[in-house]
């Protein structure tokens, strides 16, 4: 695959990019909210903009529905984000994880869960080395991987309790 690709965001409809066994599920950031850090020695404020990306990485694949959740425990309720330290053996338990910034770079060569940078995600190597950015409306892919697939899903977190 050559070329940058460009796929249309469709409101706060996620775009779900698949590889052969794992998957990125992508939106953009509506609103301004600072995104917390938490790691073991300290909180690190990060500012989230509208038009910022917001990625969940399931690098072993898995179901869908777990990375949609997390994506609106950042996207819509701004929980913190937690880092931890790169011999924490949770780190090779984590199914999903997430980074929200304005570009974010796909890389296979990093602990899942221990880094506090945001421009960087641990995916499974089909996806890395590509570059993700929002470009006005679309979705930006730089250096697409071969194989890969792209598509849109209807999503809607909303509940209703009943008494």
């Amino acid at each position: 695959m050559t070329g940058d690709l460009r796929v249309p965001l469709r409101g706060d409809q996620p775009v779900i990019i698949r590889g052969i066994s794992s998957f990125l599920v992508i939106s953009k950031a509506f609103e301004k909210f600072p995104l917390l850090i938490e790691t073991d020695t300290d909180e690190i404020v990060q500012g989230v903009y509208p038009g910022d990306l917001i990625i969940v990485s399931a690098p072993e694949g898995g179901e869908v529905l777990p990375a949609l959740y997390l994506l609106e425990m950042v996207r819509t309720y701004h929980l913190p984000v937690i880092a931890l330290p790169k011999t924490h053996p949770a780190g090779k338990r984590l199914s999903y994880v997430v980074s929200a910034a304005e570009k974010i770079e796909m890389r296979c060569d990093i602990k899942r869960g221990t880094h506090p940078e945001q421009h960087l995600l641990c995916s499974a190597d089909e996806f890395t080395g590509m570059m993700l950015f929002a470009d006005g409306d679309d979705l930006v892919i730089e250096n697409p991987r071969p194989g890969i697939s792209i598509s849109h899903v209807q999503w809607d977190p909303a509940f209703t309790e009943n008494e």
